[in-house]
């Protein structure tokens, strides 16, 4: 694996999402995919894993297979996106897979689907559509 997707790799888990804590299942150009061993924090009152938690990490999840299609002078940014959620999540693991599915030089249109996983079993919860922005570095700056 190039030093570039290491660096991304590296990169996704901080912030937020490391609160989360999202981790990096495996990278490659215009593929992310990640993973959530789900504990009681990420769960709503009904034990199923919130929908917050599911859009976050779909989001983020889609925005770093958009950063493997760009050098490191620039960022991405999400522009919009919609997710329908499909049925609950309930597994003690959460798994998004995201594909970059148009890669234009600037906007970037991401797919994620997001799996429960069980007992072996995957289940598919959550997808949603990301158009996200590659914006320079060096702009973002600038205000």
């Amino acid at each position: 694996m190039s030093e570039w997707f290491e660096f991304v790799k590296k990169d996704f888990v901080q912030g937020f999402p490391a609160f989360c804590g999202f981790e990096v299942s495996s990278a490659d150009y215009g593929l992310f995919e990640t993973r959530l061993s789900v504990k009681n924090e990420h769960q709503q009152q009904d034990g199923f894993v919130h929908a917050g938690v599911i859009a976050t990490m779909a989001d983020h999840t889609s925005g770093y297979a958009s950063f493997t299609t760009v050098s490191e002078k620039f960022r991405i940014l999400t522009v919009e996106f919609k997710i329908n959620y499909l049925k609950p999540a309930i597994g003690p693991v959460i798994i998004c897979r995201s594909k970059v599915i148009n890669n234009g030089k600037k906007i970037k249109v991401v797919e994620a689907e997001v799996f429960s996983v069980a007992n072996g079993s995957e289940k598919l919860v959550a997808k949603g559509m990301f158009t996200q922005a590659a914006v320079a570095a060096a702009d973002l700056l600038k205000g």
